[in-house]
């Protein structure tokens, strides 16, 4: 396995010390596999998301050139936000 010499702040060598003494890790490189597990992970998804809100972005952006839009005026926005945020059932009432 590739070995590496990282430095670390006081707080995180702290830290990396308290969870290998409460045997929570087996020794530092155990606690920063796992870290960089974690990150792998939440870029990978942060980079889904990335790219579902680019294809929503498209979607949007074809709707405004196919002329699929509604206007609303500032003085309407806020009711039409409202509108849009609750359920069909509770405007029934």
């Amino acid at each position: 396995m590739p070995t590496r010499n990282i430095s670390l702040t006081a707080e995180q060598d702290a830290f990396v010390e308290g969870v290998v003494r409460a045997g929570e890790y087996q020794n530092a490189s155990a606690v920063v596999q796992d870290a960089l597990r974690v990150l792998q992970q939440r870029r990978d998804k942060d980079a889904l998301k990335m790219t579902a809100l680019r294809g929503q972005i498209e979607t949007g952006v074809d709707a405004l050139d196919r002329g699929d839009f509604i206007e609303v005026d500032d003085a309407d926005l806020e009711e039409f936000l409202e509108k849009l945020t609750t359920p069909s059932h509770q405007r029934l009432r």
